[in-house]
């Protein structure tokens, strides 16, 4: 190929632009309205030209095409279509498939009587396991099991089948069991679990009295107290094995009343066969056999839903008969849980008999005294356990049956409570537990009644600052009459403040600082703070005390109460509190939390100088903690917490302080690479904010003030460690000043950027992966030439020098074996330089003079340009000639196809040069058939179109040599 001299084409914008515009049409809306619903009608006709042959059609209306899935489906909604199918459809159940899960739908459909507002035990039972252990050594009878009765022949009398049952029962009396010793809490809990297990297996092996007897011996195991800071755990591991056995046998009961057919949901006494309900009597007559009386009680109530099948009253009258069973129990621990147990079941089951809940209760209240009887006290002095230990003891119990009785209660029950409470001696177990049961409203509302109730408590029994904790829970969710709110805060830190155990002082007092925040002023909350920072200092008590720390601040409520937060950070004895934190992990989550909650809920932009001390002390101490062992993962998590606190300042028009903050936040955050970035980005806002105010007219001062923000990117840049990120913000931050105005810092930007392009490594990691960094750098690449079209040339360093510039480091960057990188960029040059050939630029800067008004179109300026076309072309046509010597025609064929569309656009193709180059550019583009068939089309019908306009005739001739070839 020849040399080629180089000559753009002049081009009118403004007229291309009108030419590529959209033609107007006029359109008729008389009848047409893009969201009017399309009309389908459905014609369907039957042919018979076969026997059993039919065909439909739709046939629209002419006003409208045709809807495409109404006319596939008939005019069919899919969604209906698919709706009516199922609902016509009738479901098949096997009995063996279906009957399995038909215990467990009804379960789960009675259980929803309760509503979801009622916490469930099972929600409880994790709490209570992790709060009541024990260090101390516990036994276990474990069932050994027994062959006997296992070779009666299937023909043996029924007679002998009973008496052999019987025995079975009596085996453990009769030494079946083996007792385990010195168990630690972990291993007693895998001995019971072993039982669930053993349970289910004899279950389901149809070994029905195996069943029975372990369930018999598991409740036996409820009747002893000897460790007795453990009984609360063993209650909830027990009942777990009592729960299994009570559904095993209501499911095996339910199975054989659903054969042939399902029971309904509400099924009666008659819906039940014959044969279940046989099978129901003998499994209450073999629990009725059972001689102890707790694990009789324990097992029946664990059946207790099966007397549906018996009798439509039966668990009515069931329920007072186990209620009065268990007024014979001796000890009080063993029957306040038994009484729970038995609530438990009575919420699944009967819900709504609240009459005997009450009576369980009142029982319960019969029995108080007991808990200061001479034998409970023997046996505390026995375990070395004090009265205060044991009394928790009855919380679980006493707070779960309060629970089931104040549930969708009316208020008048809670005065009757508290009326009871008064009439007791010891009563500050059962009033934290009323407080903790009701509903907050109800006992906000009486506030300053439990007040004076927990005033004449008996502090040895039941310490007060539980009582206020309790009652500062129910306060926390509802608020007391306003004008007794200060009355009930200085009674209640009149206790709390006296606590001597910085643990169950701060325990106490994380409840009340919300009720503070949200109720009154900043004196008080600075009272309490402090108050708080007096107790937990001394022998450095915080240590002990974070997680209940961390909720004082508070961050874990502060969703609903965002102003709380607020304020407290507004205090003034915030940042000593948050000093109290001095253990790195801790104080790093904490003011984690907080900046969570803040940029969550700060809706406003703030300039606060209280706020944003704090803010300030907090991220601090987030970047602070970043050190070489961090993780890159934690490093960004932190980064973007620092960074939507710095999106939230705002000075309104005092550019200059917000200067000033981006000045300090960047000595503050110097090792969070993506903080400094956003405060790039931040100042680059700012000028360009500052030229919006100005509308683009600078003031000597405002002039002075875009320079600086220029400064400080300038600055700020070269300490970033990502290439790209420098590369980027250099470019940027170029733009913007040039948009105010700064020439001599734009041009400094852009020579930077220029600068370190050979830095730029042959591979970055991109998500944990390296990948070629090639087009990450033509992107920037094309993005820069774009902006050097508006760029002015420097006056003491020639024509063109920044393109000159780009080009010399493109020339000598170490590019991948087998690219064509380099030469593409040529490729992308070219237009620029053609563009900047022209008369009028595409787009300027306002009060910004290109070279378009610096050369106006000089002979010598152009002349430049045309070299500097004909040199890049010259190098392109050698790589060409390169890949053609190394076969790489797929390649070549594609930059082929590449420089003909540049040379199409941009080049006066008048030249018969230029003109021949376009043609073997083409042909060379098709020679081996690579070049997209429907690319070349489209290319040739755009020249033909081209050819119609008066400036562009000379294309014709070159039509005609353009042809179409394929790889044979």
């Amino acid at each position: 190929m020849a040399a080629v001299q180089w000559r753009s084409r002049g081009r009118n914008y403004d007229a291309e632009l009108q030419r590529c515009g959209l033609e107007a049409a006029l359109v008729d809306f008389g009848d047409y309205h893009p969201l009017k619903p399309i009309m389908v009608t459905d014609t369907k006709t039957r042919r018979g030209t076969r026997k059993g042959s039919t065909s439909s059609s739709s046939s629209s209306s002419s006003s409208a095409p045709p809807d495409p899935l109404s006319s596939m489906l008939d005019g069919t909604d899919p969604l209906s279509m698919f709706a009516a199918a199922s609902a016509t459809e009738t479901p098949t159940m096997s009995h063996s498939s279906s009957t399995g899960d038909l215990g467990r739908r009804k379960r789960e459909k009675e259980e929803e009587a309760v509503g979801p507002d009622f916490e469930p035990w099972s929600l409880k039972r994790g709490e209570i396991l992790a709060r009541f252990t024990t260090t101390e050594k516990l036994s276990i009878n474990l069932f050994m099991g027994s062959d006997r009765g296992k070779a009666t022949s299937q023909g043996s009398a029924v007679s002998e089948k009973v008496r052999t049952r019987l025995e079975e029962l009596d085996d453990l009396e009769e030494g079946s069991q083996r007792e385990l010793l010195n168990l630690s809490q972990q291993d007693y809990a895998n001995r019971i679990e072993e039982l669930n297990q053993s349970l289910k297996e004899a279950w389901s092996s149809d070994q029905k009295v195996k069943a029975l007897k372990i369930v018999i011996q598991c409740s036996k195991l409820l009747s002893d107290t000897s460790v007795i800071q453990f009984y609360p755990s063993k209650f909830v591991l027990i009942t777990d094995i009592l729960d299994t056995f009570g559904r095993l046998v209501y499911d095996r009961i339910w199975t054989m009343c659903s054969d042939p057919r399902p029971l309904p949901d509400n099924f009666t006494v008659e819906d039940v066969n014959d044969t279940a309900k046989e099978t129901c009597l003998n499994w209450f007559y073999k629990i009725a056999s059972i001689r102890e009386l707790l694990p009789r009680l324990y097992v029946e109530a664990a059946i207790l839903k099966c007397n549906r099948f018996l009798n439509k009253s039966a668990i009515q009258e069931t329920l007072p008969r186990l209620t009065a069973m268990i007024r014979g129990i001796g000890d009080p621990l063993v029957a306040a849980y038994a009484r729970a147990y038995l609530c438990r079941v009575g919420m699944e089951v009967a819900p709504h008999l609240k009459e005997s809940l009450n009576r369980n209760f009142f029982d319960l209240l019969g029995t108080f005294r007991q808990i200061s009887s001479e034998n409970v006290r023997a046996q505390l002095v026995l375990q070395m356990v004090e009265m205060p230990e044991y009394l928790t003891l009855y919380s679980p119990a006493i707070s779960w049956i309060l629970q089931c009785i104040a549930y969708r209660a009316p208020e008048s029950l809670l005065t009757e409570m508290m009326e009871r409470c008064k009439k007791l001696g010891n009563n500050a177990l059962l009033l934290n537990s009323v407080m903790r049961a009701f509903r907050p409203e109800f006992v906000a509302a009486r506030a300053t009644d439990f007040i004076g109730m927990i005033k004449d408590c008996d502090e040895a029994g039941f310490p007060k600052h539980l009582l206020f904790g309790s009652l500062g829970r129910s306060l926390a969710s509802a608020d007391p009459p306003e004008s007794e709110r200060l009355t009930i805060l200085n009674e209640a830190w009149k206790v709390i403040t006296k606590v001597r155990s910085p643990q169950d002082y701060i325990n106490c007092a994380e409840i009340w600082v919300e009720f503070t925040c949200r109720h009154f002023t900043k004196r008080e909350v600075n009272t309490i703070l402090a108050d708080i920072i007096k107790h937990m200092t001394p022998d450095r008590a915080f240590e002990d005390a974070y997680p209940q720390l961390q909720t004082v601040i508070p961050v874990q409520s502060v969703e609903l109460h965002f102003q709380f937060l607020l304020f407290s950070v507004l205090q003034e004895r915030f940042l000593p509190f948050l000093d109290m934190f001095q253990k790195d992990s801790v104080r790093v989550e904490v003011c984690k939390s907080i900046m969570e909650v803040f940029i969550k809920h700060q809706v406003e932009l703030t300039r606060d100088p209280v706020i944003l001390n704090a803010m300030l002390h907090i991220c601090k101490t987030m970047h602070d903690s970043v050190n070489a062992l961090t993780l890159e993962d934690e490093k960004r998590s932190l980064a973007l917490l620092i960074i939507g606190f710095i999106r939230m300042v705002s000075f309104g028009r005092d550019f200059e302080q917000q200067l000033s903050f981006c000045v300090e936040a960047r000595a503050t955050f110097c090792n969070l690479e993506p903080v400094l970035v956003q405060l790039i980005h931040t100042v680059n806002q700012l000028a360009m904010e500052t030229r919006r105010v100005m509308r683009g007219n600078h003031s000597r001062k405002t002039a002075a003030f875009v320079r600086a923000c220029a400064a400080y990117s300038f600055i700020t840049i070269p300490s970033l460690s990502s290439i790209f990120s420098r590369l980027s913000l250099y470019l940027l931050s170029g733009q913007v000043a040039l948009a105010n105005q700064c020439l001599s810092q734009a041009d400094a930007f852009l020579k930077a950027a220029v600068s370190i392009l050979p830095e730029v490594p042959r591979s970055i990691s991109v998500e944990g992966k390296l990948r070629s960094s090639e087009s990450f750098l033509l992107d920037f690449i094309n993005s820069f030439l774009a902006t050097l079209l508006v760029i002015p040339d420097h006056p003491e360093h020639g024509v063109l020098y920044l393109v000159r510039g780009l080009l010399n480091m493109v020339q000598d960057y170490t590019w991948e074996d087998n690219s064509d990188a380099k030469v593409r960029v040529y490729i992308s040059a070219l237009p620029l330089l053609a563009a900047m050939s022209q008369e009028t630029y595409l787009y300027s800067i306002p009060k910004v003079d290109s070279n378009e008004t610096l050369y106006g179109g000089d002979p010598k300026f152009l002349s430049e340009i045309n070299k500097l076309c004909e040199t890049l072309i010259g190098q392109i046509l050698d790589h060409l000639k390169t890949l053609g010597r190394d076969e790489s025609t797929r390649r070549q064929g594609a930059l082929a196809f590449s420089l003909f569309g540049v040379l199409l656009a941009h080049g006066d193709l008048r030249n018969n040069k230029l003109s021949q180059l376009a043609v073997n550019l083409w042909n060379l583009s098709h020679k081996h058939g690579y070049c997209e068939t429907r690319t070349s089309v489209r290319t040739l019908e755009f020249i033909k179109h081209q050819t119609q306009q008066p400036d562009m005739a000379h294309l014709s001739d070159m039509v005609q040599r353009l042809t179409l070839q394929s790889r044979t």
